[in-house]
């Protein structure tokens, strides 16, 4: 899977011309694992008939074109990547006004050494909640291929490698595929 560096927008024309839902797929990655999981949710949703753009969170001036809004965010030390912090900041009104949906991306390891406690920075969890999203979800995380710091070379020397990308791409589809049901359920 290819990492995603510019917008990409395709939407669907319909023989009948009706007016087809457009999703943004909008996210915030450091080193292009969290962009990986957009790029999958973005795919998923276009096979479901969707109109979608696919862009960093950073690149996103309005929401005025959009049906809906799917927002990911890598997660560093119990937070979320500022574009996608910001993204929320900016939008607020607009998304107060619109499906919204969010996932993050993060743990790694063992699964079980997980900490229970891990979830959703409870920051971004109650601005969703005050901002009417419709879901959040935590995706497992992956450890880059070619460590660059000295945290993360310590970080991937001391995790197994079958524990260093826990994606788990079924439960991504799946999860992408509800968002579909839930927007084609709605009347326009």
């Amino acid at each position: 899977m290819a990492y995603v560096a510019h917008a990409r927008c395709d939407t669907v024309s319909s023989k009948a011309k009706s007016r087809v839902m457009t999703i943004l797929v909008a996210y915030a990655s450091k080193r292009g694992s969290t962009a990986e999981i957009a790029e999958t949710i973005a795919a998923t949703l276009r096979r479901q008939g969707l109109g979608v753009c696919l862009e960093r969170a950073e690149d996103v001036q309005s929401l005025d074109r959009y049906d809906a809004v799917v927002l990911g965010s890598a997660v560093y030390m119990k937070r979320w990547r500022g574009d996608a912090r910001h993204f929320l900041k900016k939008h607020r009104k607009a998304l107060r006004q619109t499906p919204f949906w969010v996932f993050s991306s993060g743990p790694v390891g063992d699964p079980s050494n997980d900490n229970p406690e891990w979830a959703e920075p409870p920051q971004i969890v109650e601005k969703v909640g005050e901002l009417g999203g419709k879901g959040h979800v935590v995706f497992g995380g992956c450890l880059p291929a070619e460590p660059q710091s000295f945290m993360e070379k310590a970080l991937v020397e001391g995790t197994p490698r079958e524990f260093r990308d826990r994606r788990d791409w079924a439960e991504i589809r799946a999860w992408a595929h509800a968002i579909a049901n839930a927007l084609v359920a709605v009347p326009s």
